[in-house]
């Protein structure tokens, strides 16, 4: 059971850690994306050599570095999707009032690019695991897919909390494809699903017939599960999910820099502040004359 917890809190503090990491990363100046894009495509091909390693080893140590190779590649996929490097050929919102098809193909148009992003990244983690009795990374890698994918139609079919917190500046438009509504249909049903899994998935974590790595595997991906539960709660719930990652990603949207600004061609020239009423400076020869003049009155 110890090593069951272990295993379920080394997937809830990578979970937290990845995600505040992103944040932080994303609300650097946009001149910062290139050298965060190479340094995620690094952690990558580093990722993708530990995944051929764990791939073929089955102890405790091969789950959770397969998990967090996993998380890595993910990383990428979220990486290059907040820094608008990999997002849709449409990069501007609907026009008030577009609904039905014609909304979902917007939607679907502005986001595409990053879809089949997630599902090459889902067909590299297949392959470099195929075949190895290590299957964390991609059950791992799947859950992340299905249940973001299980979000963005929840958002997109209407739910009270958008989380579009996590959304920067240059994404705005996405928010004209966000409903806001008490609830979906699809909600309860993607909702219940998820818990099944996750029962599912969880029950070699505790048999007693399980070895340790087992046991460890399944508790990894079963966590990764009931905490993309979580989120989906979080969407209706009166909760900012955001103010989980308040520390690591601070408050509020990133300002833009100056150099962000001289690039996009809306770099303003700065304004001088009012000035202030300040008091005239007095000396010791000022006020003499004024006695003086008083004296004479």
């Amino acid at each position: 059971m110890t090593m069951v917890l272990a295993a379920a809190g080394f997937a809830l503090f990578a979970w937290w850690a990845s995600t505040g990491l992103i944040l932080v990363l994303d609300r650097l100046p946009r001149w910062t994306f290139p050298w965060t894009m190479g340094g995620a495509t690094l952690l990558t091909v580093l990722a993708l050599l530990g995944l051929s390693w764990s791939a073929g080893e089955t102890t405790i140590a091969a789950a959770l570095c397969a998990f967090a190779c996993a998380l890595v590649v993910w990383g990428w996929t979220e990486v290059s999707f907040l820094t608008g490097w990999i997002t849709g050929p449409r990069t501007t919102a609907s026009p008030p009032g577009t609904r039905g098809l014609t909304r979902l193909r917007h939607a679907i148009a502005a986001i595409i690019w990053h879809e089949l992003a997630i599902l090459a990244g889902f067909l590299v983690v297949l392959a470099v695991s195929w075949g190895g009795e290590n299957q964390t990374a991609t059950m791992s890698y799947a859950v992340l897919w299905v249940m973001r994918l299980s979000a963005k139609i929840n958002i997109f079919l209407g739910v009270p909390n958008h989380a579009d917190g996590f959304l920067p500046d240059h994404l705005a438009y996405l928010k004209s494809w966000f409903t806001k509504k008490p609830m979906n249909v699809f909600f309860p049903v993607s909702v219940s699903a998820a818990l099944v899994a996750t029962v599912l998935v969880a029950e070699p974590a505790f048999s007693a017939s399980a070895t340790a790595f087992e046991a460890a595997s399944a508790a990894l991906v079963a966590t990764l599960l009931a905490l993309a539960v979580l989120e989906h709660w979080f969407l209706v719930l009166p909760f900012e999910s955001i103010a989980l990652w308040r520390l690591p990603a601070g408050e509020g949207p990133r300002a833009p820099s100056a150099r962000d600004a001289a690039r996009d061609g809306a770099r303003e020239p700065a304004r001088e502040p009012l000035a202030a009423v300040r008091p005239a400076p007095t000396s010791k020869i000022d006020n003499d004359n004024a006695a003086y003049s008083l004296g004479r009155r």
